[in-house]
């Protein structure tokens, strides 16, 4: 069973897992039936999406900052917020997102869902996904 990290943890592991290019690391903040939204506005479940989604990110050797706005504990669920931003290859992007982290039998905390462009509208969204895309040459 996958074991969980201070709530509060969360945010700053994910900047310093990202920023260290840390897959594996990024992976096991992950519950196994998680869910995260990407681009197109659906919803990949499970870790082997979840990490295909997480290698492209990767992939364009970024710097990430990322401010936590909120981690509200209710029970064992958890809703979260953070803002990052990225910037790879002279882009510079950044949203809002919209998170929810389960307790653990172990008493920590890992991603159920994880909406990374919660605060973007669909043509900040068109614009993001083209400044990601793979160059054709």
């Amino acid at each position: 069973m996958a074991r969980g990290v201070n709530l509060e943890d969360i945010h700053p592991l994910v900047e310093a897992r990202h920023n260290s290019q840390d897959l594996d690391g990024l992976m096991a903040l992950y519950a196994p039936d998680a869910h995260m939204v990407i681009l197109d506005g659906s919803t990949v479940t499970g870790p082997d999406a979840i990490r295909q989604q997480w290698a492209e990110i990767l992939a364009m050797n970024g710097q990430m900052t990322l401010r936590s706005r909120y981690a509200i504990e209710a029970g064992d669920l958890a809703v979260l917020s953070n803002e990052w931003t990225l910037t790879a290859g002279g882009e510079t992007m950044s949203a809002v997102t919209a998170e929810v982290a389960r307790r653990q039998p172990d008493g920590g905390w890992l991603y159920v869902i994880d909406h990374p462009f919660a605060s973007l509208e669909a043509e900040e969204i068109a614009a993001l996904a083209a400044a990601v895309a793979p160059s054709e040459t």
